[in-house]
């Protein structure tokens, strides 16, 4: 028999990589609004991430703040380690935490640079991933959705190729996960296209952002509540036979 098809997700537990801001806090809060206790990690984010908290339990909620540097294993490990003793179990896995460190093409990306935009997209996911599996097994429905980006597809533009590399790697890191922890866990992924969020606001010039627009068939950039919804779906019954999917969410900017 199928579960029961709805977004519910009471008594269920989440934990949010990198869920301070722009998408992660959109996720948090579509997650916990949908019945979710919600763990919500951060690493520098500490006032963004009170905020959240703030409006987490303002809305009734039930949350809690967990910080940590995920490319260092006894943090991830304390991370999920924390979150499972505050809420007793593990039921779905936003591997969110991420980003471009630096534009820089790839004659010109520095060695550092490389190495860095593995850790914070790769590397992060792989170890907190590692520590959730038995808990995720364990209630025998779990669910991981990976964050990657439209630049999976492109290459990558204005020197982003070792971000855009760095995601790669998470798609097939999501395609394997699909494999080995089924039935157990689903594992999926989705595909943003440019987001309206402060991670453009420190990589990408007004302009960039204008002509990103220009290119979505749509006439717009994404917003971060609708990558969230994505996010919902995946992590509820309502995508009950979906694993090892990717939903694309650029507004059809991969037709180009």
């Amino acid at each position: 028999m199928i579960p029961e098809q709805t977004l519910n997700l009471t008594g269920k537990v989440a934990l949010v990589s990198g869920a301070a801001v722009g998408i992660g806090r959109a996720v948090a809060l579509a997650l916990g609004q949908a019945g979710a206790f919600v763990g919500v990690h951060y690493y520098s984010s500490k006032d963004d991430a009170e905020s959240l908290l703030d409006e987490l339990k303002a809305k009734n909620i039930k949350a809690m703040l967990l910080p940590g540097d995920l490319t260092k294993e006894a943090d991830a490990n304390a991370v999920v380690d924390k979150l499972v003793a505050e809420a007793g179990r593990l039921d779905i896995l936003v591997n969110n935490s991420g980003g471009l460190i630096k534009r820089a093409k790839i004659e010109e990306c520095t060695l550092e640079n490389w190495n860095k935009s593995l850790d914070v997209n790769v590397t992060s996911a792989f170890l907190v991933t590692k520590r959730a599996i038995p808990h995720l097994r364990a209630t025998g429905s779990g669910r991981i959705i990976n964050l990657l980006s439209l630049s999976v597809q492109t290459g990558g533009a204005n020197g982003g190729g070792s971000y855009a590399a760095a995601k790669g790697a998470l798609m097939v890191f999501t395609h394997t996960l699909a494999k080995e922890l089924a039935p157990q866990v689903r594992t999926n992924s989705v595909m943003p296209g440019t987001v309206e969020t402060q991670h453009h606001e420190i990589h990408s010039t007004p302009e960039m952002m204008e002509n990103y627009r220009k290119q979505t068939p749509l006439g717009r950039n994404t917003f971060a509540p609708e990558v969230a919804s994505a996010v919902l779906f995946l992590a509820s019954d309502m995508s009950s036979h979906i694993n090892g999917a990717l939903i694309d969410i650029s507004g059809g900017r991969f037709l180009r």
